[in-house]
């Protein structure tokens, strides 16, 4: 058995040093973007096209890729996973250097990587961990891996977790959150405090953004999802100077708001150029800071043009994370020795005690 990872990333080196490739952009990774719910059917037809045996797909802001178990990985196997994917995305266009493909140990040493936060923008960060964890469940619970999958992502979470006890990389890390969180703070307001902020969408990435923002002094905060159980429940969670808004409703908020921080699901944006300019007329002429942390981006990048608007999205996060890289570099070497230690293990093992080919039947998606 041997491993094979095809993908794109925001990542410019990949997961090796010796790897290079061109850093796919919000614009083209918002493209291949897989939401939760449709994360069954699109393993199954990936199964079924490629016929490869075991598959789990990782669809997060910073990256789309496969992780595929296969008895002869090739190259031609990741040509076919990638036009697979590009179809299944109703891509059209054309893919390069963006799009990258490791395979046996260099694949296993990537799993292990990425789980322990090392190839993240923010080296050490726990929240891929978390997402990782998520895409594995849902293969699992849908039958798309099998032993060869299950003990490399569970060697894998091994892996992160001995990271995180022995060594101190997660100081000075952020999450995607809390560098939105430092962002804010840092463009074009003096801090938080009395500043009102609205949070659209109310999953695990906007709740840890609202607590970030209410512990560095914001004077308010609404949270607004199409869910507006979901909403209620948040505001709940984040205390007194939170409180829910009804999706159709938060643009009657919009005049006192200060900073929007958007992260839904939504496959379109929910606030466009225009919608923004007509939202303006009722607003008093003071500057608003716009972070779009979702893919698809929620946001119209045009709408970054407008005067007294600030408008940020996932990538700009990279110019928080610079400052934190020469502080981490003793850490990383020595989680690079874990894993490295780590994934000698794994491959002696298969090697010793090699799992039985047992090819299971292509599926394909139903309907």
């Amino acid at each position: 058995m041997s491993l094979l990872v095809t993908g794109l990333s925001v990542i410019e080196d990949g997961a090796l040093r010796d790897w290079p490739h061109r850093k796919a952009p919000v614009s083209l990774r918002e493209q291949f973007a897989v939401a939760e719910d449709q994360l069954p059917g699109v393993m199954a037809d990936l199964r079924g096209s490629a016929e490869v045996e075991e598959i789990v797909v990782l669809s997060t802001c910073h990256r789309v890729e496969l992780y595929a178990a296969h008895d002869a990985p090739s190259v031609e196997l990741a040509e076919t996973l990638k036009r697979s994917l590009a179809m299944n995305r109703n891509f059209c266009g054309g893919l390069g250097a963006e799009v990258y493909t490791l395979m046996g140990r260099q694949g296993i040493q990537h799993l292990f990587r990425v789980a322990s936060g090392l190839d993240s923008e923010i080296i050490g960060e726990t929240e891929i961990l978390g997402q990782m964890k998520r895409a594995y469940q849902i293969a699992l619970q849908h039958r798309h891996t099998g032993k060869r999958l299950n003990k490399a992502f569970q060697k894998a979470f091994q892996a992160a977790k001995q990271c995180r006890s022995e060594t101190k990389i997660q100081q000075g890390a952020k999450s995607v959150a809390a560098a939105a969180v430092e962002l804010a703070e840092k463009s074009i307001f003096d801090g938080l405090r009395n500043h009102r902020v609205l949070v659209l969408g109310a999953g695990d990435t906007s709740e840890k953004t609202a607590r970030s923002l209410l512990s560095r002094g914001a004077g308010s905060v609404l949270v607004s999802n199409r869910s507006y159980d979901k909403a209620a429940h948040l505001a709940e969670e984040l205390g007194e100077r939170a409180r829910p808004v009804r999706f159709e409703e938060w643009v009657v908020e919009f005049p006192g708001i200060d900073m929007v921080i958007s992260s839904t699901a939504a496959k379109e944006p929910i606030l466009t150029r225009d919608h923004l300019v007509e939202l303006l007329k009722n607003r008093p002429a003071r500057p608003l800071l716009l972070i779009d942390i979702a893919v698809p981006r929620d946001i119209d990048e045009k709408a970054g043009f407008l005067d007294n608007v600030y408008l940020y999205n996932v990538d700009d996060l990279q110019k928080i994370v610079n400052g934190y890289r020469k502080q981490q570099q003793k850490e990383m070497a020595r989680c690079e020795e874990i894993i490295g230690k780590r994934v000698d293990e794994f491959v002696d093992g298969l090697s010793s005690s090699p799992f039985p080919s047992k090819r299971k039947p292509a599926l394909r998606r139903e309907g």
